[in-house]
């Protein structure tokens, strides 16, 4: 084996890769003392890059490669690493591993085998990903990288860093914090707008004109390659993902969900239903949102789109208008991992209520209920009950 030819391309991926912008919250993470790290993501959030700027600044000697790669199709993977540890390379860095056939059980060996390595693993296919990692038992720690966050957009086209802010500071100080970023970057609001359509991936850096197609396309490969390749889904039934994602868009507004209905209507049973649902959420497709409630169940009580670029990518290709009360409540929802819509106002959050609107949402629908808020659709505001809505763009 000649281990020269992935030596030379590392050095050329690596040497062109930029940090003129780091997601340095994520880099974080490859840069913990652990033996075996992987990341994954919905396809394009900029997995690869991260891989590059963490060995840019590495100080072991390393081997990176992708398993996709075709100079690898005919190798195994354990005798490659074998020789990297060979010539003192004891930092390992794999991206698109689940292009490896049984690729869980292969790093499961190298981990056992080579004590004082470390492995980085990533791939686009972040549903296969997930439901192969049980063969990893206790060795595998996982992060996931989301989407960039309206914060990290606005820091990217600023070439600024802006700090993370917690939802107390939010709905305390939204008037000073909506107020001075406003008034110093008086394209905020304008790039907002931009972000909805188009800025939660880093490739629309590559050029804005072709930004849907290419996104609408990595997510046909979610659809047709990475759910097909799990052993639970029958390939006939792919058709029936499409189905429910032109459900969303022809409905206008966040989807009602009928599991009855729709379970009878494709063909399937109710609990098949509930784990497309979940193989949805996890590909990062779909953001399901119970209603608040003291009992537990599992049914969401509408789905929202996980990014508004995903909205907008799939309203384009089956040329639907797209709402704007879908987008603010889209935006919004997406902002918090743990959120519920609520027969008082429009969202609950912890002990927070939360109405939607545009800027000039009254609070008449919540005018009597405690610890309540408008969120408007607007560029700063003078009341700290009445919160922009990019604001909560700056929690992630």
């Amino acid at each position: 084996m000649n281990i020269n030819y992935f030596l030379r391309k590392q050095n050329l991926l690596i040497s062109q890769v930029s940090t003129d912008f780091i997601r340095t919250d994520y880099l974080e993470y490859l840069e913990e003392d652990e033996k075996l790290i992987g990341i994954i993501g919905p396809r394009g959030v900029g997995k690869t890059t991260l891989l590059l700027q963490y060995l840019k600044q590495a100080k072991e000697t390393y081997l990176y490669f992708s398993a996709d790669d075709v100079v690898f199709q005919d190798l195994r993977l354990y005798d490659l690493v074998d020789e990297a540890y060979n010539l003192g390379r004891k930092l390992v860095v794999i991206d698109e591993i689940h292009k490896y056939k049984n690729w869980a059980g292969e790093i499961k060996n190298i981990y056992d085998s080579f004590p004082d390595i470390k492995v980085r693993i990533s791939g686009s296919s972040m549903i296969n990903i997930l439901y192969e990692k049980y063969d990893l038992s206790r060795r595998l720690v996982l992060y996931k990288v989301p989407h960039l966050s309206f914060r990290e957009f606005f820091s990217l086209q600023k070439l600024e860093k802006f700090e993370k802010l917690v939802l107390e500071d939010i709905l305390q100080n939204a008037e000073q914090l909506s107020s001075n970023l406003v008034f110093k970057h008086d394209d905020l609001y304008s790039l907002f707008k931009e972000y909805l359509e188009y800025g939660a991936y880093p490739f629309f850096m590559e050029g804005k004109k072709n930004f849907s197609s290419k996104l609408f396309n990595a997510l046909d490969k979610v659809i047709n390659e990475d759910i097909p390749s799990l052993n639970k889904i029958d390939f006939s039934h792919v058709v029936i993902f499409k189905k429910l994602i032109f459900r969303l868009i022809e409905a206008g507004q966040p989807f009602q969900v009928n599991v009855a209905k729709l379970s009878r209507e494709f063909g399937i049973s109710e609990p098949t239903l509930y784990t497309y649902f979940e193989i949805l959420e996890k590909s990062r497709i779909f953001t399901p949102v119970k209603k608040y409630s003291t009992k537990i169940s599992k049914k969401p009580d509408k789905l929202l789109f996980s990014n508004l670029n995903i909205l907008y990518s799939y309203a384009n290709e089956f040329d639907r208008e797209v709402e704007i009360g879908t987008v603010r409540e889209t935006f919004f929802a997406n902002a918090f991992d743990k959120i519920f819509y609520s027969d008082v106002g429009d969202f609950r959050v912890g002990e927070y209520i939360f109405e939607i609107g545009g800027r000039n949402k009254s609070f008449k629908q919540i005018k009597d209920v405690e610890n309540s808020f408008v969120v408007a659709d607007m560029d700063y505001t003078v009341n700290n009950k009445k919160i922009p809505l990019w604001l909560f763009g700056f929690l992630n």
